[in-house]
């Protein structure tokens, strides 16, 4: 059996923000708002602001962090959930 990963090689935490946009377009650009603020923080690993086409309106920021996720003030109508990583596979993206 391989040795397994040391815990520190990924993501502590793995936060989620999610909200869903009317269509006008100001909860895209306060979640895009909110994305940039992350990187500043520390223990940040990397970010994603993602649709889907799906969900039409459906907006998710999954971010990763090498420590505690910050608690950060939300967009209006957003809400959080902060997962501990407890196994990972494969490469993950810091870009």
């Amino acid at each position: 059996m391989p040795a397994a990963e040391p815990a520190a090689l990924f993501p502590v935490q793995v936060q989620y923000v999610e909200a869903r946009d009317n269509g006008d377009g100001l909860v895209a650009t306060a979640l895009s708002a909110h994305l940039h603020t992350l990187q500043s923080q520390p223990g940040f690993l990397g970010a994603e602001l993602l649709v889907s086409p799906a969900q039409p309106g459906l907006l998710l920021i999954a971010s990763r962090w090498a420590c505690p996720a910050p608690q950060l003030a939300l967009p209006a109508g957003a809400k959080s959930w902060v997962f501990e990583v407890q196994e990972s596979r494969g490469a993950v993206s810091s870009e």
